[in-house]
């Protein structure tokens, strides 16, 4: 009986570092062994770069436009750090279309051309911002990806994208087999932030799998187009992402979320005093 390969999708609000705790996050896993390919599923084409070395490699989507025909995997798929296996859907001409539609027809073309290999342990689909309609919703929709992981911060708006994601996550493990695995924070220093992420984990249900220090050296590696455990393998940021790598890869708690209304959310902001340090950033 061939092993099950395990799809994990990554949500989470626009720039909160989705991509480099993705990229990091792989680079750990691939460097203890496993075998992973990375479908990145935003049109910025940036979820691989780091795997890659490079600013962007070509899209599923760029070359459809320009030949019309994709015969092969070299084609459109990359090896990355570790033997990493980069995919980018890619997006349509700004202002053309709908980005969401490069997901659908890259998972299909992927499935199509024989990409998801029985040597694979992991498939990893990292999702635009916090868009969990249409096409973006697509790996957790058609039950692509059973395994979905939110990156958050103790910021307000990171946690409002969550609890949205959250709802999308719910409504869809009623039809399905997709599960949360837990928040994943990528610290912005918050004042009490990880007591605060350990209570918005526990009030959806779910729990914070693994908190992601701030450190400098993660953008020093991003201008050198790395991940962390490439670029500065012996740095304590370095051991912090193969620490996250071990409890995905051990994790066995999955659940169905159970989202806040916005009233409850603004509560618990106010407990840790979110609201008031918000307000006060207004106020005149």
């Amino acid at each position: 009986m061939a092993k099950e390969i395990r799809q994990i999708a990554i949500y989470g609000k626009g720039g909160i570092g989705k991509s480099t705790t993705t990229q990091n996050l792989t680079a750990g896993l691939a460097e203890g062994g496993k075998k992973i390919m990375v479908v990145g599923c935003d049109p910025k084409a940036d979820s691989t770069r780091l795997l890659l070395g490079t600013l962007a490699q070509r899209t599923v989507l760029d070359t459809l436009r320009e030949t019309g025909d994709v015969a092969t995997l070299s084609g459109i798929m990359r090896e990355g750090f570790g033997g990493i296996k980069c995919v980018e859907s890619g997006g349509p001409e700004p202002g053309v279309g709908c980005a969401g539609r490069g997901i659908i027809t890259s998972i299909g073309l992927l499935e199509q051309l024989g990409a998801y290999t029985e040597d694979l342990d992991y498939v990893f689909y990292d999702v635009l911002g916090d868009v969990v309609c249409g096409g973006f919703a697509m790996p957790i929709r058609e039950g692509k990806a059973k395994e979905i992981y939110i990156v958050a911060s103790g910021e307000m708006m990171a946690l409002y994208a969550a609890n949205n994601i959250a709802k999308g996550i719910a409504k869809f493990a009623q039809k399905g087999g997709v599960r949360m695995g837990g928040i994943i924070c990528n610290s912005r220093n918050v004042d009490r932030e990880h007591e605060l992420l350990e209570a918005f984990s526990e009030e959806l249900g779910t729990q914070l799998i693994y908190f992601v220090p701030r450190n400098n050296v993660v953008q020093r590696a991003e201008i050198n187009r790395k991940t962390v455990i490439e670029y500065a393998p012996q740095d304590h940021q370095a051991q912090e992402y193969r620490a996250l790598a071990k409890v995905i890869d051990q994790n066995t708690h999955f659940t169905i979320p159970k989202p806040m209304t916005q009233e409850r959310l603004e509560q618990i902001l106010l407990k840790f005093g979110l609201m008031d340090a918000i307000e006060g950033d207004y106020r005149i």
